[in-house]
């Protein structure tokens, strides 16, 4: 693998690191949070320097890097990055060792939303934006990686291509700046709706802030202990659901709906995920005495994979919510989970194959959705392959957690909701793990299964087999 042509791309993704240590910078100064100011002017020295050396030195490459070499960048910076993230947490007074430092780095950049920090009400706020401005530099520069990196036809293990993608090209090295330009736009907008609607809401500025980085990112941090604490009303309900719809939707669906363009008939995913959205809604409430908007809150946030919760589900509805969480939502989107349209390929096959014995001459509808692409071997191959991994995975990230303090039912929920980068909750009865109290081994999985899960497993299985071919 060559690793000149990386460091150029891992020296671009320094600066947004930079940009975010200089707003909490300014945020200290201009509040008087002047305790731990010192350890974001650490990370913004640190990450400029780090920055501009690795894009000096691999500048003459760049153009270099091949799919493995941009499959393994993936993972190499959020391995890398997180070392920057740990630094505030390292050196705060809170007395975090460097592991859960890392650990609390890692599970922000991957919007998985774990946390070894308790009573978070009382930690200092510039802290508290640290953590979820990680999460909201973790979905940035995912969405990057997703049209970049992701939807190369070469493997297409994605299958971004089966989905509306408005980025045609996907040539990394001649196209990051631009596709970078305009989803970091776009994202940022989206940022502010969510921010703009929260405020206007009643919500202070500082939780509106901390709540729109979390949301558009499906991440799980939170500004306070609990988030009924800070939602208390029916129309701050109402956009929290709001915002749980765009983190899952489709990236670009606002964008062309603005622009009135042609091809919406591409977002069939989309309207598949909401439709699914609508059915678990209304079987959910009724056979509960949940009311409306609590239902509609905790069904989106388990299809987001964000895992937050503002009230507790009866423990018989914990395998439910957990299904509904395997499947995350759509391909181009910051959620985690299997993905709609690879069950929907896998469903459809099956189908599709038991008709065939019974009618081997008749002609079926193959196609995907309701787009003009078509089931093919290739796509039952990849589909069926990551269900193998997933459940490899889950398998081997279960038994590990058993050797820890954990049974077997809350290592094998544990284990799902870090493979789709879910925050432990109320609604898989997973609300009281502390991770600070945690194995060291039990850490280290955790931490690299939330990095596997987010860089899509199947990616790890083709780097591995790179390396394997070539020894």
């Amino acid at each position: 693998m060559k690793i000149q042509p990386s460091l150029y791309y891992l020296g671009l993704s320094c600066f947004p690191i930079s940009l975010l240590s200089l707003l909490n910078i300014f945020y200290s100064y201009y509040f008087e949070y002047l305790l731990d100011v010192n350890s974001y002017i650490i990370v913004l020295i640190l990450s400029l320097i780090v920055g501009f050396t690795f894009f000096s030195l691999g500048k003459s490459k760049k153009d270099e890097i091949g799919i493995y070499e941009q499959i393994f960048l993936v993972f190499l910076i959020y391995v890398f990055c997180s070392f920057f993230i740990l630094i505030p947490f390292f050196m705060s007074s809170y007395g975090i060792g460097f592991l859960d430092s890392y650990f609390e780095s890692i599970s922000g950049l991957t919007g998985t939303g774990f946390s070894i920090l308790k009573d978070i009400k009382n930690i200092d706020p510039p802290l508290i934006i640290w953590r979820s401005s990680s999460q909201w530099l973790g979905g940035f520069l995912f969405l990057v990686f997703l049209v970049l990196i992701f939807s190369n036809k070469q493997i297409n293990f994605k299958m971004i291509d089966y989905v509306f993608n408005f980025e045609k090209k996907t040539n990394l090295s001649k196209n990051l700046l631009n596709v970078s330009y305009r989803i970091f736009f776009i994202y940022l907008f989206l940022t502010l709706i969510i921010f703009l609607l929260f405020s206007f809401s009643g919500l202070r500025i500082f939780n509106s802030l901390n709540l729109s980085m979390t949301l558009i990112s499906s991440g799980g941090f939170l500004p306070t202990n609990y988030l009924n604490d800070i939602l208390t009303t029916n129309l701050q309900l109402f956009i929290l659901i709001l915002s749980f719809l765009i983190s899952i939707l489709n990236f670009y669906i606002l964008y062309n709906v603005f622009f009135r363009r042609d091809d919406l008939i591409y977002h069939s995913e989309d309207l598949y995920l909401f439709l699914i959205f609508l059915s678990f809604s209304l079987i959910f409430y009724l056979f509960n005495s949940f009311n409306l908007l609590t239902v509609l809150v905790t069904v989106l946030s388990s299809i987001g994979n964000s895992g937050l919760s503002i009230t507790s589900i009866p423990s018989n509805y914990n395998l439910f919510f957990l299904i509904i969480t395997i499947i995350g939502g759509s391909v181009l989107s910051n959620t985690g989970g299997i993905k709609l349209i690879r069950i929907y390929i896998l469903i459809k096959a099956f189908l599709i194959e038991m008709y065939r014995l019974v009618k081997p001459n008749v002609i079926l509808d193959s196609r995907i959705m309701i787009s003009d692409k078509k089931i093919n071997r290739e796509n039952i191959r990849i589909t069926f392959l990551v269900f193998i991994l997933f459940f490899l995975s889950l398998l081997i990230l279960s038994s590990i957690l058993l050797i820890d303090s954990f049974d077997f039912e809350s290592s094998f929920k544990l284990s799902i909701l870090t493979l789709t980068n879910t925050v432990t909750s109320d609604i898989y009865g997973l609300e009281g793990v502390n991770f600070s109290n945690l194995f060291i081994l039990s850490k280290i999985s955790l931490i690299i299964f939330m990095i596997i899960a987010k860089i899509e497993l199947l990616a790890v299985f083709l780097i591995i087999r790179k390396v394997l071919l070539k020894s």
